[in-house]
């Protein structure tokens, strides 16, 4: 397969990619040569076209190897493995993300010209090259991207060769490769015309792309959720076609307002998924600390909500608790009768449900951020003591409430993995 330049490819590539315009994607070019074949990508699908700017890490005595990579709003992404075989130090770590740290925020000022960054969260992403070599940069792009709070990844490229779409393939969720041909040299090989494309025509091409917002955010709908004795207000939220509802159990000090669990709910409702937000505590009981930690009323009231739940949607059940919250959505979700299909823990103490983790059977994924250092090693305790599906992902640099640039962002995307993940059919949440 031979292109005659960057316009063809991007031509041919758009049409390959025409099935994803009913997602609303955002189309991502890597600067340079990516963004004349984005463009044409982009209007192929009718969507966004915005550039996604990576700076890879590299060792310093060697710095063909990236330790990680770093892209806008703060977003880290490093392999703990290549640092401590490198062994690299803070401070030698802290060198090179400065260096590259000025690049970056240069290129992305020169190439967007004033216009503001696309928002990634909770959208399917369409990252573009013109080409694939060793799969190195468009790796670490996909990476920065999930780290910014894409839903999916997509990669496209026109040409790439085997092992470099295996590697790339290992972090997107799937990828696009028109030709890969087994007696690849270099990507320029397979254009007649493969001149440089200066920064003027980046901005030039993302100058004529009219910027579209996301699809708008879903209203909640005010309700009173039943429990014993009680009417808990909470805020229930049914996306068009919702294949699940995801339960949230706040933690202390927090209530259906929490605004780090309104953002992630937010970004699991441009996904697809339904929402509930309610307050588990009566204001008069938050008065009282102890009830906070008691873990036993707390699981009792999320299973009434839940079952309650059931009342007015036939569709599954999955947790997200933070802090306490989590301890009382595992205890819920070890019931015997508890129908929920999965549960996600921000920042929680999954430790405060005790023996009854032993006993829990959704699939269940902790989030811990690398700075909550505490809240980790009793998180690694409590993962020892599940007998289910568990994961534990600890999200760098972030500390207990994920304030963090991209943190948060991170923690979503998790989120909308698992809980698509395993609803998916044949999944976990269909063999029950």
């Amino acid at each position: 397969m031979l292109f005659t330049d960057r316009d063809d490819a991007g031509r041919r590539l758009g049409t390959e990619l025409a099935r994803y315009a009913v997602g609303h994607p955002v189309v991502l070019g890597l600067p340079r040569g990516g963004v004349p074949v984005a463009f044409h990508v982009a209007h192929a699908l009718g969507a966004p076209l915005d550039v996604i700017v990576v700076r890879k890490l590299g060792v310093p005595y060697q710095p063909e190897l990236a330790f990680g990579a770093i892209g806008e709003g703060g977003v880290r992404v490093i392999s703990e493995d290549i640092v401590r075989r490198g062994r690299l130090t803070p401070r030698d770590i802290a060198a090179v993300e400065e260096v590259e740290q000025a690049e970056l925020t240069r290129r992305a000022a020169r190439y967007r010209a004033g216009r503001p960054q696309e928002d990634l969260r909770g959208r399917t992403v369409i990252v573009v090259d013109d080409g694939i070599a060793t799969g190195a940069t468009a790796a670490a792009a996909c990476q920065v991207v999930r780290a910014q709070g894409a839903a999916r990844i997509v990669m496209a490229a026109p040409v790439a060769p085997p092992d470099a779409l295996a590697r790339v393939g290992a972090v997107a969720d799937e990828v696009v490769c028109l030709g890969s041909p087994p007696g690849f040299s270099s990507v320029g090989q397979w254009y007649r015309d493969f001149s440089q494309t200066p920064d003027e025509e980046v901005v030039a091409l993302l100058a004529q792309s009219p910027r579209r917002p996301p699809p708008a955010e879903q209203a909640g709908v005010e309700v009173a959720v039943e429990a014993p004795g009680l009417r808990l207000p909470g805020e229930l939220t049914l996306p068009p076609g919702a294949g699940a509802v995801v339960v949230f159990a706040h933690g202390s000090g927090s209530s259906r307002r929490s605004p780090r669990n309104r953002r992630v709910a937010a970004d699991l409702n441009r996904a697809g998924l339904g929402t509930l937000l309610f307050d588990l505590l009566t204001p008069a009981e938050e008065a009282k600390r102890s009830n906070v930690f008691d873990i036993d009323a707390l699981a009792a009231r999320l299973a009434a909500a839940t079952a309650w739940l059931g009342t007015r949607t036939p569709v599954p059940a999955a947790y997200f608790g933070a802090s306490t919250g989590a301890a009382a959505a595992l205890a819920a979700a070890a019931e015997p009768d508890s129908p929920v299909y999965a549960v996600v823990s921000r920042g929680g103490r999954p430790d405060l449900a005790g023996s009854r983790l032993a006993g829990v059977r959704a699939p269940t994924l902790l989030i811990v951020g690398s700075q909550d250092r505490q809240v980790l090693a009793l998180n690694r305790e409590a993962r020892a003591r599940l007998r289910c599906e568990s994961r534990l992902e600890i999200v760098e640099g972030a500390t207990h409430l994920f304030e963090e640039p991209g943190a948060l962002h991170r923690v979503s995307a998790l989120a909308e993995q698992w809980f698509t993940t395993h609803l998916s059919p044949g999944g976990p949440a269909a063999a029950r």
